[in-house]
């Protein structure tokens, strides 16, 4: 979640002739394009919350729980509609959190055993003891089965906090956050297969491995047309819907697919273009000296057969799994998420609510679990990694960095609300658990915030700034 070099500069150069531009300026990273960010998710959510809270509460809500239907002959599928956005759109959402975890295991870092043992016993520590502690609050309640909903982070939240200090923390922090929260990721999306699955029909599975297969063969047959892989990718969303596994697993499954490298290296599209823009400048020429049009149209066709064979190769130069992110990114971040919250968030805040999640075991036990468990289970887990000499602390980074990294990693909101979505089912303790996720994951936010803030190395001035550049991207 980090602005890119030319980006931060504009909006450093910005900061120091306006007051406004300088808050804006800790705002950006919240609202990037080009990764998944948080701004759009929180505008949405505290949207959702006026809005539930307001006169026109009830008929919003009855908005999103009216049925939206869909028949064909004897075939028909009826889902209210905060229910069709959880199903069919924040798959979309799970599909970069897939191909984001392979980037990291194939090629970032996870790519190597020694770069990967840290943050992956921190993930093991943020797992364990986040879930430990809401057990304890919890054991023998209602509301045990909810312990998934401190099992995951909040990615989008925490890459935007950390980018609020581009300059004044070593790139391996955001590194190791990266991994931790690739991992942690991961450990979410289990415990939606396995916790969150009431039964499967195994007929539908069936039908989503055949495809899930269809799709594994294009790729080693070097299918290139992405048609195919888009009706394979939607058999897959049905097949796993129809199997009672949630949808938002094909979206990870999928994204577990896509290559992580291109399919022409740079140097190759180099040697393979010469001739044909020597071809194009050839045919570009002849159609400007034609002395008739039928020449000229000689010409320019074959201008175009040559302008067409280099665009082919320039694409083949893109690596799919980054294309597919660029792709869906905006989307995702300024529409999926965005709906999801105006469907899910739905708290009629008042004193009996709040008076209730403050004695209840499941908000003690999710706000425990994510501003005290998270840090604690992430900074102990990594620091004995260390200790014990199988990992070692990225150069520059220190542990004050390392428990920030812990703190941010305790906002939950997102895959949060969904697990509890799914362990509630709407029913009693919803209500609770959503309050109980935001304000924990406000409390974790500001917690990461400063930790990371005192760790940080101070920020320039402005007078030492001026003609700096990005730098003051951090003042």
């Amino acid at each position: 979640m980090a602005l890119t070099p030319r980006l931060s500069g504009q909006v450093a150069a910005r900061a120091h002739h306006s007051r406004a531009a300088r808050v804006l300026q800790r705002a950006a990273p919240f609202f990037a394009i080009a990764e998944v960010s948080g701004g759009p998710l929180f505008i949405a959510a505290m949207v959702a919350l006026l809005l539930v809270n307001s006169p026109l509460g009830h008929g919003y809500e009855r908005l999103w729980d009216t049925e939206l239907r869909f028949s064909y002959g004897s075939l028909a599928i009826a889902r209210p509609l905060a229910e069709w956005v959880n199903d069919a759109l924040m798959p979309l959402f799970f599909l970069i959190i897939g191909t984001e975890v392979k980037r990291e295991f194939s090629k970032g870092s996870l790519s190597t055993l020694r770069t990967a043992v840290l943050p992956l016993a921190g993930a093991i520590g943020g797992l364990v003891v986040p879930i430990a502690i809401y057990v304890a609050f919890n054991h023998g309640t209602p509301t045990a089965h909810g312990w998934g909903v401190v099992a995951a982070m909040d990615t989008a939240f925490s890459l935007a906090i950390v980018a609020m200090f581009t300059t004044r923390l070593p790139p391996a922090v955001r590194a190791v956050l990266l991994a931790f929260a690739a991992i942690d990721d991961v450990f979410g999306l289990l415990v939606i297969a396995i916790a969150y699955t009431a039964a499967l029909d195994w007929t539908w599975l069936l039908v989503a491995a055949a495809a899930y297969a269809g799709i594994v063969l294009l790729l080693r047959l070097g299918w290139v047309s992405s048609i195919a892989y888009v009706l394979l990718g939607c058999a897959i969303w049905v097949g796993v819907l129809g199997s009672g596994v949630h949808p938002t697993i094909a979206g990870v499954a999928i994204g577990l697919l896509l290559p992580t490298t291109s399919r022409l290296s740079e140097k190759r599209f180099v040697e393979r273009v010469q001739q044909p823009v020597e071809r194009l400048r050839a045919a570009h020429e002849a159609a400007s000296e034609a002395e008739d049009e039928s020449q000229a149209a000689r010409g320019r066709e074959e201008a175009q057969s040559q302008l067409g064979y280099i665009h082919e190769m320039a694409a083949a130069t893109d690596e799919p799994a980054e294309r597919l992110v660029r792709i869906l990114t905006p989307w995702v971040s300024y529409l999926v998420l965005p709906l999801f919250a105006l469907s899910n968030v739905r708290i009629h805040l008042s004193g009996a609510l709040i008076t209730e999640a403050l004695h209840a075991p499941l908000a003690l036990g999710i706000v425990a679990g994510l501003v005290v468990g998270k840090p604690v289970g992430f900074f102990a887990a990594a620091r004995l990694s260390t200790a014990f000499g199988a990992a070692t602390l990225p150069d520059g980074v220190t542990w004050r960095m390392i428990l920030g990294v812990g703190g941010v990693a305790g906002i939950g909101f997102t895959i949060s609300l969904f697990i509890a979505e799914l362990a509630f089912a709407g029913g009693e303790g919803t209500e609770v658990a959503a309050l109980a996720i935001l304000a924990a994951s406000l409390l974790s936010g500001l917690l990461g915030y400063l930790i990371l803030w005192s760790a940080a190395k101070p920020a320039s001035t402005d007078s030492d700034d001026e003609g700096a550049g990005p730098r003051a991207a951090d003042a």
